[in-house]
């Protein structure tokens, strides 16, 4: 009785947890829409750190650091294997997905990046990175027009994003630049 009810404890505390980092995104991703650019640097930040921490296992969050650490000290087939067992471990997690998309990309592995990114965008249909990732993939396989769409869906949901601007303005000009 007494597993039952640990059990039914476990499950009840995952889903309040759950609940409420679910809630706080919400609120972040509101006031990102903010049109001030030191409120939304701030709200990016507070964003990033919610999703590079695993909503119940401290162990899971921990293994994305060291990977994370293996891509800064260029070791990325390192960072593969290591992104890749957090997501066995857990398949929920858009965050280890993302990092797995952007060490993808990193080796040129191009597809592979979108075919994460896909799996990040269905957890998380507000990843501004993953979308932002999108448009680079996009841009090496001369996908032009989609590389421009994911940079405006990602603008949508982070308006003041600097990178949007920047690689939409880039992109337009790749696409005169082939037409001449």
């Amino acid at each position: 009785m007494k597993k039952i009810l640990f059990f039914i404890f476990f499950l009840y505390s995952s889903n309040l947890f759950a609940d409420e980092r679910v809630i706080k995104l919400n609120k972040l991703f509101n006031d990102l829409r903010i049109d001030n650019k030191s409120i939304s640097a701030e709200v990016e930040q507070k964003i990033w750190k919610i999703w590079s921490t695993h909503p119940n296992n401290e162990r899971l969050t921990n293994m994305l650091a060291e990977g994370t650490d293996l891509v800064n000290n260029q070791k990325l087939n390192e960072a593969i294997v290591k992104f890749s067992d957090v997501i066995k471990l857990d398949p929920n997690w858009a965050e280890a997905w993302n990092k797995r998309a952007t060490v993808f990309y990193l080796i040129g592995e191009y597809q592979k990046s979108q075919n994460d990114i896909d799996k990040v965008l269905g957890l998380e249909k507000r990843h501004f990175g993953a979308l932002a990732g999108q448009g680079l993939v996009n841009i090496e396989l001369q996908n032009y027009e989609k590389a421009i769409k994911s940079y405006q869906d990602a603008m949508k949901i982070y308006p003041t994003m600097n990178s949007g601007k920047i690689m939409i303005k880039r992109i337009k000009e790749l696409i005169k630049e082939q037409s001449i």
